[in-house]
């Protein structure tokens, strides 16, 4: 018989043949242990899903991963030299890998199929099982990647509260170093930080402080990895030279799906040792690709230098988000977002944006107010702690922005009362 469940946000099925047989319906409580069971979330992460919208053109900020490959990328992805890149003889995977490694200064590189594989066979290259890693409470690998650093590296996390700008407080992170003579306590292996920071509205992480997180590491004998799933813009914001980045640390994931514009993938870049752990890793949790240059000719295309490039434009999406923060900060019913994306209460400070991430509260129904704006044609996303995320990206323009505070200023209107 056909059997179906719920228990908080878990919906699942289960088909159980010997009932059927029988022909007596027997009820079993929900475990992933039961045979034939499939579950899905019933309710959603950040938003609702796309329905019907008011306009025909839709402005989607919700992520900068909803970004489309340009007419050029979709030309070179379509004429793209391949080969078996699990044999590693794919021509254009190896010249992105070169490329990457080149703008950071670094020996090698490994196109992986997203941001989090990149984060995860970075950990699989750097620690043994049962190690821990230093990392901020509110970063990606943190909150969302599974808790793969349990699941599949098979270590613990040390997490360290952000402050405001971003960053780990540099005596927090001396001090959640473990005792290696204590039996008791996990060896500390590796110490992460996220550039940009998300939650505290894309905050980019200067040289200065990537270098002194380094020294610290390295005098404890760890490396150090940078989630840069958003490094070029950071690179931009800072207007700096990617190896004042990248330089310390040991490996750098970046994205290439976000402000980039490519339609998959992720680079980590490294020493040859590391990054040979990391294929090998990438192999192990089902990474490896075949004629995948198909993809890597998108990476190569936005990774060029000037505007022929896509790192250059990341300045557009700054501008574009500055402004509308700036515009929504004039909007009654618009505050702070709160916690280390803007710690003082009262209305949203839009100097707070310095890459491409508007994080706000609304003073009314959250999810009143998001289906109202849905509804004109808008799409932003229920972030953590009650917020609301917009984030621009290539494809929005500067007349995007107007027609989102105007349906913005009639959402807000249309759910005042909505509290």
């Amino acid at each position: 018989m056909l059997g179906r469940y719920t228990t908080g946000p878990w919906t699942a099925n289960w088909q159980d043949s010997s009932c059927a047989l029988k022909g007596q319906p027997q009820q079993r409580p929900l475990t992933r242990g039961t045979p034939g069971w499939q579950a899905r979330r019933t309710r959603p992460v950040y938003s609702a899903p796309m329905t019907a919208y008011a306009s025909d053109h839709l402005i989607d900020l919700r992520s900068d991963t909803v970004t489309k490959p340009t007419d050029e990328m979709r030309r070179a992805m379509a004429a793209a030299e391949v080969g078996d890149d699990v044999y590693d003889d794919d021509p254009t995977v190896h010249a992105l890998q070169d490329r990457a490694a080149e703008l950071l200064g670094k020996e090698a590189g490994l196109f992986v199929a997203s941001g989090a594989m990149g984060n995860l066979v970075a950990q699989l290259a750097h620690l043994g099982r049962g190690q821990e890693t230093i990392a901020g409470a509110s970063s990606h690998i943190v909150r969302d990647e599974a808790a793969s650093y349990a699941v599949v590296v098979g270590t613990s996390i040390s997490a360290i509260d952000e402050r405001p700008d971003g960053t780990l407080d540099p005596d927090r992170i001396r001090e959640a170093f473990r005792d290696p003579t204590d039996v008791h306590e996990p060896i500390s292996g590796l110490v992460t930080i996220e550039n940009t920071h998300a939650h505290s509205m894309g905050q980019p992480l200067s040289p200065a402080y990537t270098a002194e997180v380094a020294t610290i590491a390295h005098e404890r004998g760890v490396p150090l990895h940078v989630d840069g799933a958003r490094f070029w813009n950071a690179v931009i914001a800072l207007g700096v030279r990617p190896t004042e980045l990248s330089g310390p640390a040991d490996t750098v994931a970046f994205c290439l799906s976000k402000g980039l514009a490519c339609p998959v993938g992720s680079v980590v870049v490294g020493d040859r040792d590391t990054i040979w752990r990391a294929r090998r890793a990438r192999k192990l949790v089902g990474g490896g690709m075949r004629q995948v240059g198909i993809l890597a000719a998108a990476g190569l295309i936005a990774l060029r230098d000037g505007p022929a490039g896509m790192i250059e434009r990341l300045a557009d999406d700054h501008a574009n988000a500055r402004r509308l923060a700036e515009g929504l900060a004039e909007l009654p019913g618009i505050a702070s977002p709160g916690g280390v994306a803007q710690p003082a209460e009262g209305p949203l400070d839009p100097r707070r944006v310095r890459t491409n991430f508007v994080i706000f509260r609304v003073e009314r129904d959250r999810a009143a107010f998001l289906t109202a704006l849905r509804d004109r044609g808008v799409l932003m996303v229920e972030y953590p702690h009650g917020q609301v995320r917009a984030v621009t990206h290539h494809g929005i323009e500067a007349s995007d922005i107007e027609r989102t505070l105007g349906a913005t200023r009639a959402a807000l209107h249309e759910t005042a009362s909505a509290r």
